[in-house]
């Protein structure tokens, strides 16, 4: 008897994961979804047992308080995450609602396909974990920026993120479509505040808005120089301490050639009073 041998054959590769192709169609608990504007992807109170990526159209986060007062916690774009907090150990309840504020198509990846492809996927989780330290990061700012800046530097920022400005690529031209009262909300203040900082900043040729809000990116100016729309050198000298003030007033009048001192800047000052 005469062994034949037969040459081995080579193991058929397998295909290499693509976290773009995972994200970006329909399998084992994956179901691609189209959700109309103002329809809910979940809402809070109820059991977090998915995960949603979100591949067109814009949604946001809102909070609503045992009294009824509803919060908007933050806005989310087109490749963003939505409920990845039921991959946490020990899923729970929805602690926000999210809402489409435009047409949306998003991805939802039940729990236990999330786990699994985040165990034996480093790819995926890799991608999964820069997204959920950029959101941390957001979430700081967001909290620095409600804590020490102004209303009208909070809704210039809320404007520029909004358009995508930092972010990779070209700015959106114009932004989705959002109320004031969101924007209120957002930034911790009143309608009437927004309506009147939106219009200094069209004033002012920041943005431009007739139904659609145009932002251009000179609204990095309220921001970066820490100056608010609008206003002047005089205006920064009413601000001045009274004696820093009278200073001021002693150099502006040495330039015209005129004398003056601290002292008859006061008594001007007292006879104007």
């Amino acid at each position: 008897m005469t062994e034949l041998e037969l040459p081995i054959p080579n193991p058929i590769p397998m295909p290499k994961f693509n976290p773009a192709a995972f994200l970006a169609n329909a399998g084992l608990g994956r179901k691609l979804l189209i959700l109309k504007e103002k329809e809910a992807f979940f809402t809070q109170g109820t059991p977090a047992d998915c995960v949603f990526y979100l591949q067109t159209g814009h949604a946001r986060l809102t909070v609503v308080s045992e009294s009824g007062k509803e919060a908007t916690i933050t806005l989310l774009a087109p490749g963003d995450f939505i409920g990845e907090e039921s991959v946490a150990a020990i899923p729970g309840l929805r602690l926000a609602t999210a809402t489409a504020t435009t047409a949306c198509t998003a991805l939802r990846i039940t729990r236990d396909e999330m786990v699994r492809v985040m165990h034996e996927e480093h790819g995926f989780s890799d991608l999964f974990l820069k997204y959920l330290v950029a959101r941390g990061m957001r979430t700081q700012a967001d909290l620095v920026d409600q804590l020490f800046n102004s209303s009208e530097k909070r809704l210039a920022r809320i404007l520029l993120l909004m358009a995508e400005f930092g972010q990779p690529g070209e700015p959106e031209p114009f932004i989705p479509r959002i109320t004031q009262e969101t924007l209120a909300e957002m930034i911790g203040t009143t309608r009437s505040r927004v309506s009147f900082f939106m219009n200094r900043f069209r004033k002012h040729g920041f943005i431009e808005y007739n139904g659609r809000i145009r932002v251009h990116k000179s609204l990095l100016n309220v921001i970066l120089l820490d100056q608010p729309a609008g206003r002047s050198a005089t205006s920064a000298v009413l601000l001045q301490k009274p004696k820093a003030r009278a200073m001021t007033r002693v150099k502006s009048s040495e330039k015209s050639g005129t004398k003056s001192t601290p002292k008859t800047a006061a008594r001007r000052r007292s006879g104007q009073n």
